[in-house]
């Protein structure tokens, strides 16, 4: 099973929902700068990075430059999701000393970046267009620099950190936990649509946008980046 149709497995069983047509839809070649498929992100693009005392500290957490090419004629706009499907099913141990989250553990999907309706002129999004800092609370979903912002998962995932807490637009970077016994792989699609417009408003969630454009996939295209905040698994991608 190629990484593409992988992942899009683990998404739609996220949702309960099959994709009619996916697998016969085009291919787009997506590329992220400074990444070549299956290769480390930079730290400049994550959430977390690895710090000189404690565990992890704050990341520049910029988008990286995406770039895609191929649409097909009739494409009226792009949908940009980039989602981890590494996860830990179960929080309990993620970041705890003296414990480490096995491989065994059931993994579930993390959606990073959900973005909709850009326009079909477009075909890059440069690096930092769309976040640049670790934002407290997060940056508001709706109408960004580029197309419109749906909702990532830090948003459920700090709903209960007081200094944290808010709603997640666009962007924002791995952050995989620091006891986990597995490398996490960052999947950056790009769908091109029939529609110029999925008419989403609020709070949009990966899920949602998964549901809206099933029967609009005119073409996709992926490319996967990696990264690890483990100690121990970094000295080993080192060598």
């Amino acid at each position: 099973m190629s990484e593409l149709k992988r992942c899009l497995a683990v998404a739609v069983a996220a949702t309960g929902l099959l994709l009619p047509g996916i697998a016969a839809a085009a291919a787009l070649k997506v590329t992220v700068d400074d990444t070549p498929n299956g290769k480390k992100l930079p730290g400049e693009y994550a959430f977390c990075v690895p710090a000189a005392q404690g565990h992890v500290g704050l990341g520049a957490n910029k988008n990286p430059k995406l770039s895609w090419s191929g649409a097909p004629k009739g494409t009226k706009s792009f949908a940009v999701i980039v989602l981890d499907p590494d996860v830990p099913s179960v929080p309990t141990d993620v970041n705890k000393d003296g414990k480490t989250i096995p491989k065994s553990l059931k993994r579930t999907v993390f959606y990073h970046w959900v973005l909709v309706d850009v326009p079909a002129t477009v075909h890059r999004i440069d690096e930092g267009a769309d976040s640049d800092k670790v934002t407290p609370h997060g940056k508001p979903p709706g109408a960004g620099p580029v197309g419109v912002r749906g909702v990532n998962d830090y948003t459920k995932w700090f709903a209960s950190d007081e200094q944290m807490k808010g709603d997640y637009g666009g962007y924002d970077g791995p952050c995989p936990p620091w006891n986990d016994s597995i490398t996490h792989h960052y999947h950056f699609q790009v769908y091109a649509l029939d529609v110029p417009s999925l008419k989403l408003s609020g709070k949009v969630d990966g899920p949602a946008v998964v549901k809206a454009m099933k029967s609009h996939i005119l073409a996709h295209g992926e490319t996967v980046g990696t990264y690890v905040l483990n100690p121990s698994l970094m000295k080993r991608a080192a060598k």
